[in-house]
């Protein structure tokens, strides 16, 4: 008999982890986590001959098909630039005043054989034959201009010099150009038009090697600095072939756009009016070619510093023929003038008027019945006085008027005090209660009167030239330009104005260190009630989770902006993103428009005569600015609350407030703005959506920028600059100096619901300290206050939380109970909330200035934003 032996049950049995495939390494692990996906094969499992064959047929199609996909992409970015076809732009950008920007571009023409076709001293053509292409110049001269120039340019052409070093006004533009973004770059080291000592051929290496480290600071891909300043021609060469073969690198915000670049403008007036000034409206017509996407006739257009416009139609502009002659024309033809033949124009699209845009960009309150039952705004009569069958409205009590006092330093005089800038007090009334030490202007001063002089005294004594001290004298040093020598009168008030800058600087800087030692605390006003002065603020228990509508207590002023489906949700941008994609998808379904390459004459509806004398050649100005146009997406022309993630400059050391004015450069966009700054979280959004406001722009950190403006899609691909303009009338200057880069970052996603909450602090003394609880003084000044801010939460230095228990006296003393022992060397504190809005912003316009060169002609006419707090 067999004995059997004894198992235990399948389920019992102990199961292992397998152990890892010999292929799972670090290195494949971290390919897959890179989403990378294998290349699909199309070779398929068989055993025959003849599937063996056909998959080779397969293997081989399939590399053809992705190999004239390839190369299909490429013919397309470069169909544009073939020959016969568009030019290649370049902005030309001299990095220091010694260098001569049209005699470096001649030196390239000089390589080639060709000469440059200048239509004016802003621009020049080069047909490089050679390269079957054509390069246009851009030589813009100042600041801004040099920023316009980039919105529309294929390469920028940055020009070094071998002698002089790059001042701090270069470096500055590099970083703004860095920050908007720029295409293609190529750099050069040009002729300097100043007598320079001899280098030897090594100390030279050292200085272009030097320059290329300088040029990769700011474009890293840069790899190499082409020397124009030696006799080799290859170099030129090298460089007319580095802006002729090379396929243009694409700028994020331009894709998905048309632009243009105008070749010739015509300005035509309205039959009903007789009299022409620069404010008559009128349709302009602007030649040249589309570039980037199709320009559909339905949507709005863009014109750098001029605003938004609509188009009346599309017309053909195909470049003119020449006139062909044989044996049998030439003698009926000898009387005609034989050089072109122009072609009629063909109307190649038109807007729809059901489907075009309207240039409406805000929203009317006037008409908004349901804003009006939502808030708590006065109505009409009340607005009127009409209080019939009411009592009267009693005046208000002594000392709970708010006023507008100048705060100045000791020792100024009134006609100094006349330079201050008025604050806004109902913003910022805490930080002036702050400075009790300051004494009001009232300063009667013998300086003041003899600082002060009428206009049209200093123009009777200009004119004469003489006698006084009061004409302008030029005085010449050497070989250097004339010396305009100011009058004493003149210098002093200069003077007296820039003793009150340096004086407002320092106070500023001096308020910034106190406020990072102390922040947000202010000092409870005595001659005030608390529950007055902070009737509008709030306490909250907890910053990030405590509830606050954000339709609750809304201006008027927001009914003016217009907002998008979901836009409740804490998490704006996702229904901002989304709108947008729904739009660029809708586009590019439907397609339709003018095709990109196509020279076409755009006409406009109601543009101002300024814009044609603006960019039009006169005789007595032999230079103009050129035109570009923008074509906008849907939408893009109306108000809404728009917000910016930035990052301070660190070259820039002054201090930064909220609302200081500055000078917003957005894509093709310049506004003048007043942003409001606030915490930036990253991904970490609040429960209850609310930052914290900002009172200066702090070093080293990203923060928010908000603004009200128009919309602009591409939210995280569109650069933005903010620029501090360095003198009291620098933004309408015509000599257009070059202002501050204070910060930079990209548009982020607007939202209506973000609640930017400013906080104040009122601190308190531990007057007598008992364990838990304390007898605290100095944060209010009558029992009335203690008792109405009683609920709100108290919190000390040194991280103990409590609450107030009851009032003591009449002085404003109470007890509070805390949740753990308190030292009387602790500060008592009380956080206090309120939202703060955003500030309107305003199209930067210009405008024709009065020198003689329109080149110089950099004047920028800014409207100033209304307070709508």
């Amino acid at each position: 008999m067999v004995t059997q032996q004894h198992h235990h049950r399948p389920t019992l049995k102990q199961s292992n982890k397998a152990f890892k495939s010999k292929h799972t390494t670090k290195g494949s692990l971290k390919d897959a986590q890179k989403g990378k996906v294998p290349r699909s094969s199309p070779k398929l499992h068989s055993t025959t001959s003849n599937d063996s064959a056909q998959l080779r047929l397969n293997r081989r199609n399939a590399a053809k098909q992705a190999q004239l996909t390839k190369r299909q992409s490429l013919v397309d970015s470069r169909r544009l630039f073939s020959s016969g076809g568009t030019s290649r732009i370049v902005a030309v950008v001299p990095l220091t005043s010694d260098i001569d920007s049209r005699l470096c571009v001649e030196r390239l023409a000089s390589v080639l054989g060709e000469t440059v076709d200048g239509s004016g001293e802003s621009r020049s053509k080069l047909h490089a034959s050679r390269f079957k292409t054509s390069l246009e110049f851009l030589f813009p001269t100042t600041f801004y201009s040099i920023l316009d120039a980039l919105l529309i340019a294929d390469y920028v052409l940055i020009i070094l010099s071998p002698s002089v070093e790059v001042d701090e006004q270069g470096e500055t533009l590099m970083r703004t150009m860095q920050s908007v973004g720029m295409p293609s770059v190529v750099a050069v080291v040009g002729e300097s038009t100043q007598e320079t000592a001899t280098t030897t051929s090594k100390e030279h290496k050292e200085i272009l090697k030097s320059l290329l480290s300088f040029t990769q600071y700011f474009v890293p891909s840069l790899n190499r600095v082409y020397d124009l300043s030696s006799s080799a021609s290859s170099e030129a060469l090298n460089t007319i072939r580095a802006l002729s073969e090379s396929t243009p690198a694409e700028v994020k915000w331009r894709a998905g756009r048309s632009y243009l670049l105008a070749d010739q403008l015509q300005w035509a007036k309205p039959i009903t009016d007789s009299a022409l000034e620069p404010s008559t409206l009128g349709s302009l017509s602007i030649t040249g070619i589309i570039r980037g996407a199709s320009l559909d006739p339905n949507r709005l257009v863009h014109l750098p510093s001029w605003g938004d416009y609509q188009i009346e139609k599309i017309l053909s502009a195909p470049l003119p023929r020449p006139a062909r002659t044989t044996s049998k024309t030439t003698s009926n033809l000898d009387s005609m003038d034989q050089s072109d033949i122009t072609v009629e124009p063909l109307l190649l699209a038109e807007p729809t008027p059901s489907e075009a845009d309207s240039l409406v960009s805000t929203n009317s309150t006037d008409d908004d019945e349901e804003l009006r039952r939502e808030q708590t705004w006065p109505t009409d009569e009340d607005m009127d006085g009409d209080l019939e069958g009411q009592e009267p409205i009693p005046d208000a009590p002594i000392g709970t008027t708010p006023k507008r006092i100048k705060r100045m330093p000791k020792g100024m005089s009134e006609y100094q005090a006349a330079w201050i800038v008025d604050s806004d007090v109902e913003e910022d009334d805490e930080e002036d209660a702050d400075k009790e030490n300051r004494v009001d202007f009232k300063i009667d001063t013998p300086e003041a009167d003899d600082v002060a002089m009428e206009d049209d005294e200093e123009d009777a004594e200009g004119d004469d030239g003489i006698s006084g001290g009061g004409g302008k004298r030029k005085v010449r040093f050497g070989d250097e330009a004339d010396f305009e020598d100011l009058s004493q009168d003149e210098e002093d008030a200069q003077l007296a104005s820039w003793r009150l800058a340096r004086e407002k600087n320092k106070e500023r800087e001096k308020e910034e260190q106190t406020h990072t030692l102390f922040p947000d605390e202010i000092d409870t006003p005595q001659h005030i009630p608390a529950q007055k002065r902070f009737a509008r603020y709030r306490g909250l228990r907890s910053f990030r989770t405590s509830p606050w509508d954000p339709y609750e207590n809304l201006p008027r002023e927001y009914g003016r902006i217009f907002s998008w489906e979901g836009q409740g949700d804490k998490r704006g941008g996702g229904a901002f993103k989304r709108m947008e994609r729904s739009i660029i998808n809708k586009i590019e379904k439907e397609g339709g428009g003018v095709e990109p390459g196509t020279r076409v004459t755009i006409v406009l509806k109601n543009v101002p005569q300024s814009v044609h004398l603006h960019h039009t050649i006169t005789p007595t100005s032999n230079s103009s600015s050129p035109l570009t146009l923008f074509a906008l997406l849907p939408h893009e022309h109306k108000q809404t609350v728009l917000n910016f993630t930035i990052t301070r400059n660190t070259e820039y050391t002054d201090p930064v407030r909220s609302k200081d004015p500055m000078v917003l450069c957005m894509g093709f966009r310049r506004l003048k703005i007043k942003p409001v700054y606030s915490a930036f979280e990253g991904g970490k959004i609040p429960l209850n959506n609310v930052h914290k406001f900002l009172r200066y722009l702090p070093h080293g950190d990203t923060s928010m920028a908000t603004i009200y403006g128009p919309v602009m899609f591409g939210s995280g691909k569109v650069s933005c600059v903010l620029l501090r303009e360095t003198g009291v009338d620098a933004i309408l200057s015509t000599t257009s100096p070059t202002p501050a880069l204070v910060a930079s970052g990209t548009l982020a996603s607007p939202s209506t619901t973000r609640i930017i909450a400013k906080r104040v602090i009122l601190t308190g003394h531990p007057f007598k300290v008992h364990k838990k609880t304390a007898t605290v003084r100095y944060m209010f000044f009558n029992a009335e206050d203690v008792n109405y801010f009683s609920p709100i939460q108290l919190h000390t230095k040194h991280g103990r939380i409590g609450h107030i228990k009851e009032s003591l006296g009449t002085h404003g003393y109470f007890k509070a109970h805390f949740d753990g022992p308190i030292s009387q060397m602790d500060t008592v504190c009380m956080s206090l909330y309120k939202r703060v809005w955003p500030r309107w912003s305003e199209a930067v316009h210009a405008v024709q200035g009065n020198g003689d060169s329109a080149g110089s002609n950099e004047a920028i006419e800014v409207v100033e934003d209304v307070d709508m707090d």
